[in-house]
């Protein structure tokens, strides 16, 4: 693989500069900076100032796509229009790398995977937290079956502290007209993602979630949701961005011991004979199997969103496996847009997928009548 990528970046904001800075910082080895478009002429000049003449720089999202000037495109803008720049390039015959969320209702996102599919490129979803070593061992081992069958997982995830400051820097953010939903959809569509990743996809789910109950803002900052999965186990999801020290903590448990992900290890704490197994020879009154704590060792290093910018242009050079599919973006808005729901409609259990028709009516409701896009 000696040929580079020519990326475009759509959006010039926190994310687009991030990239950028990646980019042109040779963190991507196969991927190449060749322009930035964004509508806001500040943003614009920003990225002039640090890049001068090695780039080519539009004022909107469609005069880069119709350019010539790259190969693929990364949109970083608000979630609503991941989906509308997303199909407007593969149909310009472009390659597609999709920053979270895949969008934020799911009949807007299932056009764009078809409209992917119909094209043929090459669809990414910029899900950087695949690429970390620690849940990449625990899915290996949960499918592989060194935990049993999973009886429950919980996962505490409340390092996603952000303060008044970051929502009043942006009028877009935290409001349902311009990001359709807070925490669930800005930070969480990482953790949601790794949620079905390592578990598999949850079947139905209710919801607690509070909007607006520690900033001034419109959107969920407060959830608690309880899901169910078809093998019969159950989890219990806690996010906030309220909690400072918050905690990371996931917490999955099956019939031949638990697993823990938190402060950047994994601990194995495995039984010496599964929970079925005891229970059909124990006829005491108190007891349980005994247990053995491992370290277990994990090896790689954790490459985030450069990973994932690396992986895509390999697929789009010489066909290297994506780790992040595009389809994949769908599980995790599924999962939120179930939540949402749940909350909105009384608290009761939702089926994941939802009621497409139904979540879109409750969201539109909350953007003025209709939805933004």
């Amino acid at each position: 693989m000696e040929k580079q990528v020519r990326i475009g970046i759509i959006g010039y904001g926190k994310m687009g500069s991030q990239h950028s800075k990646a980019l042109m910082g040779n963190k991507v080895p196969h991927a190449l900076l060749t322009c930035v478009a964004d509508i806001d002429p500040v943003r614009i000049e920003l990225a002039r100032a640090t890049y001068g003449d090695a780039l080519s720089y539009y004022d909107s999202a469609e005069a880069l796509i119709e350019s010539g000037s790259c190969d693929a495109i990364i949109p970083t803008v608000p979630h609503y229009y991941h989906p509308p720049f997303a199909i407007k390039a593969f149909e310009a015959g472009l390659h597609v790398l999709c920053e979270k969320p895949a969008g934020v209702y799911m009949s807007q996102a299932k056009e764009m995977v078809a409209a992917a599919q119909k094209s043929g490129k090459v669809f990414s979803m910029m899900l950087n937290q695949r690429t970390n070593p620690l849940y990449e061992k625990a899915r290996e081992m949960v499918q592989g079956g060194e935990l049993g069958r999973i009886i429950h997982a919980n996962w505490i995830i409340t390092s996603w502290f952000r303060a008044q400051s970051y929502y009043d820097k942006s009028t877009w953010r935290a409001t349902w007209k311009g990001e359709g939903g807070g925490v669930l959809v800005n930070q969480n569509p990482h953790n949601l993602d790794l949620w079905q990743w390592i578990l598999g996809m949850p079947s139905r789910v209710k919801a607690t979630v509070y909007y607006g109950k520690h900033r001034s803002i419109e959107t969920e900052d407060d959830v608690y949701a309880l899901f169910e999965f078809p093998g019969g186990a159950t989890g219990i999801y806690t996010t906030t961005i309220a909690d400072s020290p918050g905690t990371n903590r996931l917490e999955i448990t099956g019939t031949l011991g638990k697993l823990v992900i938190e402060e950047n290890a994994l601990r194995f704490h495995r039984l010496d004979e599964s929970i079925d197994a005891f229970n059909e020879r124990f006829d005491g009154e108190i007891g349980q199997p005994k247990n053995e704590v491992i370290q277990i060792p994990v090896e790689g290093t954790y490459t985030s969103h450069a990973g994932i910018m690396e992986n895509f242009s390999a697929a789009i050079l010489d066909g290297t496996p994506l780790i992040a599919p595009g389809e994949d973006g769908l599980a995790s808005l599924a999962i939120s847009n179930a939540v949402h729901l749940s909350s909105w409609t009384g608290e009761g259990w939702v089926d994941i997928p939802c009621d497409e028709a139904a979540y879109n009516r409750e969201l539109a409701s909350r953007c003025g009548g209709q939805l933004p896009v």
